[in-house]
């Protein structure tokens, strides 16, 4: 997000003590923000002589990253092609939205019960203001991220430890797809995630719950109709 979220940047293998697990995730999140922003492209080689020269590592924890992206959807791996970024479909994009009505609306659902009983909503606060911000400044490329930060917070608000490691890829795949189509008004989408975030902000489950469920659902026509031409069923 432009001004107000900073991308993991390379690091190099110098000897300082950094296991290779901390630079498998760090070349993890690089090569998924360069999926998700179009960087690397559907259909696109990912050669990890290539990414090690790039971030600046040895070739192990890039093949470690790469085997991650693939358990997590976002890329394929072929005999003689190595791995690619995986090509979405319609049917992906149904999916994702199918997954998100079982899991966001039970996480507004304790969202608000755990502001009710206490629960520190002031980063929801933030993001509600930054997204009506971005909307209203016709900051497009800022939408979706900033939209994907406000769902992963009414995550993080459930409290559900369980939960929230489950989502994280979800989010990713969520800012991928919606990058990739424009086709609802952001306008529309502000005011459900001012209802949405004040329910939960005043500890009314029922009722997040409801606007979660709501939110979810109308924004899946208008998502498929804008990706019907692009991708495959």
């Amino acid at each position: 997000m432009k001004g107000s979220s900073t991308v993991a940047e390379a690091t190099p293998e110098t000897g300082n003590g950094r296991d290779d697990e901390a630079r498998a995730e760090n070349v993890y999140q690089l090569v998924l923000e360069g999926i998700v922003t179009g960087k690397y492209a559907q259909g696109a080689r990912l050669r990890e002589r290539e990414l090690s020269e790039i971030y600046n590592v040895s070739r192990i924890p890039v093949r470690e990253a790469i085997q991650r992206l693939e358990q997590d959807g976002f890329v394929a791996t072929f005999p003689r092609r190595g791995a690619v970024v995986r090509q979405l479909t319609l049917t992906d994009v149904n999916e994702l939205f199918d997954v998100r009505l079982c899991l966001e609306t039970f996480a507004a659902r304790m969202a608000a019960t755990r502001v009710a009983e206490g629960g520190d909503g002031g980063r929801l606060v933030e993001l509600m203001e930054a997204s009506r911000a971005a909307i209203d400044g016709d900051r497009t490329d800022d939408v979706a991220l900033i939209s994907a930060e406000l769902h992963a917070e009414i995550v993080r608000l459930s409290g559900n430890s369980l939960l929230i490691e489950s989502v994280k890829p979800l989010f990713g795949r969520m800012r991928w797809i919606f990058g990739l189509t424009h086709n609802r008004s952001h306008e529309l989408q502000r005011d459900e995630h001012t209802e949405l975030c004040s329910a939960i902000l005043k500890g009314r489950p029922d009722l997040a719950y409801s606007l979660a469920y709501s939110h979810i659902e109308l924004g899946r026509e208008p998502v498929l109709a804008g990706l019907a031409e692009t991708l495959e069923p």
